[in-house]
């Protein structure tokens, strides 16, 4: 469920993007940090708003405790469990965290977009010739992702700790501002840094290989194209 739920959130996500950042460019100027944010921004939000369902239920597995003699749920009879004792809105536990989770994208895809540009301008990519080129770029690409990425995560990663406290099962965390002073007052601020070592080494390298594929892929269809 993990590895087909994060493909399709992907899809979805570069989807959105891509057609968010033809609109902006029409009502912006193209290309310009403005256009990023918000076509950052808008991407996330359809993404978490359509996705939320599968990753509470995913969550709410990882997160399962077994209780003797029972054997654990699979996807469909965790999601037929949290519908029966929490109704349509089980599945939305968490949301606001996720949108709260909308400026590690932006953070991420401004701090990107900034580098992927000046990679374009830098002396090494322009001198370079074919092949060289090509190398250096996606290269180069992949080494922006993973600055991108890192900085954004370091920067928002609290929203991820209150994502997961809200999506536990009969906890005394019920809102994003009441999880958030209920995290600092028991347990300081570290708290909303905890698993961020382990969330880094999971992220930076997949983002790195997604956007710089997800370039190299772009690129090729337009060359194609013309």
């Amino acid at each position: 469920m993990r590895r087909s739920s994060l493909e399709f959130s992907r899809a979805v996500y570069f989807a959105c993007y891509s057609k968010a950042k033809e609109q902006f460019n029409g009502i912006f100027v193209p290309n310009s940090n403005t256009v990023h944010i918000f076509s950052a921004g808008s991407a996330a939000f359809v993404t978490n708003s359509l996705m939320n369902p599968i990753w509470m239920v995913k969550t709410r597995m990882q997160l399962e405790r077994k209780v003797r003699g029972s054997k654990q749920m699979n996807t469909l009879q965790c999601a037929r469990y949290v519908y029966r004792t929490e109704g349509i809105r089980g599945f939305y536990r968490g949301l606001t965290a996720s949108y709260a989770g909308i400026s590690e994208t932006i953070i991420c895809f401004a701090i990107y977009e900034s580098l992927k540009k000046y990679l374009k301008e830098a002396p090494l990519a322009s001198s370079a010739n074919g092949t060289e080129k090509n190398s250096t770029n996606f290269f180069g690409l992949m080494a922006a992702a993973a600055i991108s990425k890192g900085c954004a995560s370091c920067i928002a990663y609290p929203h991820e700790v209150i994502r997961t406290r809200l999506r536990e099962e009969g906890t005394k965390y019920k809102s994003f501002i009441q999880t958030a002073r209920l995290v600092f007052r028991e347990e300081g601020y570290l708290a909303f840094y905890r698993g961020l070592f382990a969330q880094l080494i999971r992220q930076i390298p997949n983002t790195a290989i997604v956007l710089s594929t997800y370039e190299l892929i772009v690129y090729l269809l337009e060359d194609h194209a013309q």
